[in-house]
């Protein structure tokens, strides 16, 4: 409604700014324009005699011959209308009649045949996210194509990151991650966007190379908390649960309030120390408790963890992230040939599903059990 309202009003006013010109009628001055310079001829003679140029006898002669000229000019006629006034007067009421009809009702009919005047409005944001327009894939193919041709642009190369990462597109995560490090600078934030991307890559294996990031993330920012959580990762799997632990413990003491990633850190310290993993985060008896427990003991009860994750898989097998989950923790444990039989029966439940089955080929052969 607001729209045809805008529309109506810009009409009146193209109407009007047609209109007002042609209703102005053009009035000839007759004698008007003589009168004046004749009346300015009279004042430059008074201004002549007065600065001495012409005598009394010449400034009165002209005085004379301009006031005839005055009295005649003042005795002429004024016509109402230019001579061709009237049939000028018909072309512009014509002109208006025309105006008034096309400027309305010319656009109008152009809308109702060309344009959508039954559909029904929609947000801006709706019309762009409609299926069929602008996906996801096409707007990352388009900015891959911008960045083929300016690969120096460091901006897109750290926009385009993250997106690889949510697709999936681990490899290309890694690789945009490189190039905005070293277009844009080092810093500890990019330094462990590169560190998270070479992990996810390798299937949640913290690679050499990845390990190296973190490190030069930590060197740059000690507080940098995605780096921390990744090096205590990184030391659970190499089977140094004390030392994952107090990277977790000290990263939850740092944790700012609200942190959005404390959560996370409370399952991955509850696996380390044996705490229930169904609970939220182990508590401080959880984590004494634990703490005073032996290495071997400490060991049982994370094999315990395993069995019943290993128990739930077997029972339902869809659960891709959970056979990633076990096949590095047998790893863990030093248990390889689990590991392995652990990769054949994820192999065996995903097997209707080609891209979940990828994904355990990869950790197997990141994990170096191929062979």
């Amino acid at each position: 409604m607001i729209l045809w309202i805008i529309f109506a009003f810009m009409t009146a006013v193209a109407i009007f700014a047609v209109l007002w010109p042609l209703g102005r009628v053009s009035r000839a001055a007759g004698g008007g324009s003589d009168l004046l310079v004749y009346k300015d001829q009279l004042h430059e003679v008074d201004q002549d005699r007065a600065s001495g140029l012409i005598g009394e006898a010449e400034a009165e002669a002209a005085r004379l011959e301009v006031s005839r000229r005055l009295l005649a000019a003042a005795d002429v006629p004024a016509p109402a209308f230019m001579p061709d006034a009237q049939p000028s007067l018909q072309r512009r009421r014509w002109a208006a009649i025309a105006a008034m009809l096309i400027l309305p009702f010319g656009p109008l009919g152009l809308y109702v045949a060309l344009g959508s005047p039954n559909l029904p409005g929609e947000p801006a944001f709706a019309r762009v996210n409609t299926p069929g327009q602008e996906s996801i894939a096409k707007l990352v193919s388009q900015v891959e194509t911008h960045l083929e041709q300016n690969p120096n642009d460091g901006a897109g190369w750290e926009v385009l990151a993250p997106v690889y990462m949510q697709l999936n597109r681990f490899d290309d995560a890694v690789e945009a991650r490189k190039k905005a490090l070293k277009l844009n600078g080092e810093n500890a934030t990019r330094e462990a966007d590169l560190g998270e991307a070479e992990t996810a890559a390798a299937n949640g294996l913290v690679t050499a190379e990845a390990k190296v990031a973190f490190e030069r993330a930590i060197a740059r920012d000690p507080h940098e908390a995605k780096a921390r959580y990744f090096l205590g990762l990184a030391a659970e799997q190499d089977g140094k649960i004390e030392e994952a632990a107090a990277l977790w413990k000290a990263l939850l003491a740092d944790a700012p309030a609200g942190a959005p990633w404390v959560g996370f850190v409370r399952e991955a310290l509850a696996r380390a120390t044996g705490a229930p993993a169904a609970a939220p985060g182990p508590n401080a008896n959880d984590v004494a408790t634990a703490s005073d427990m032996s290495d071997e003991q400490r060991r049982d009860m994370i094999r315990g963890m395993v069995t019943r994750l290993a128990d739930r898989l077997h029972g339902d097998g869809a659960d891709v992230e959970g056979w990633l989950r076990l096949v590095r923790a047998y790893v863990v444990l030093g248990d390889r040939d689990k590991a392995k039989d652990a990769a054949a029966d994820a192999r065996r439940a995903l097997g209707d599903h080609p891209d979940d089955v990828k994904r355990i080929d990869d950790l197997i052969k990141g994990l170096g059990l191929d062979g």
